[in-house]
């Protein structure tokens, strides 16, 4: 893959810095970012430790006989707001998802 599909100058495994330049209005953009987001070393580890915790907390019932469990949603780790940045591996699995968001992100080398 061309290293232009990722972004100008950055190579696959090079390290990215991304920013939040507009908030998009349409949900599968937004989704688009959290997933992009969640990319983050630091928000994976949050997502890892809200995991465990879940796991820890899990409140196991009786319902009809046999176990049931209490299942907790999951918290919301990222956020799409005006300047919010986070860092990533660019790989190239990845670059349709950035030429799809390039408009409300500012990417750059890391």
């Amino acid at each position: 893959m061309a290293d232009s599909a990722l972004a100008p100058g950055v190579k696959a495994g090079d390290t990215i810095r991304c920013t939040v330049t507009k908030v998009p209005q349409r949900t599968d953009v937004v989704q688009t970012i959290q997933r992009l987001m969640r990319r983050d070393p630091e928000n994976g580890r949050a997502l890892r430790k809200s995991q465990h915790l879940r796991l820890v907390n899990l409140v196991v019932r009786t319902r009809g006989g046999r176990p049931w469990t209490e299942r907790h949603r999951v918290g919301k780790v990222v956020r799409v707001a005006l300047g919010e940045k986070w860092t990533m591996t660019a790989i190239p699995q990845i670059a349709s998802d950035l030429r799809s968001v390039a408009d409300f992100i500012e990417i750059e080398k890391a």
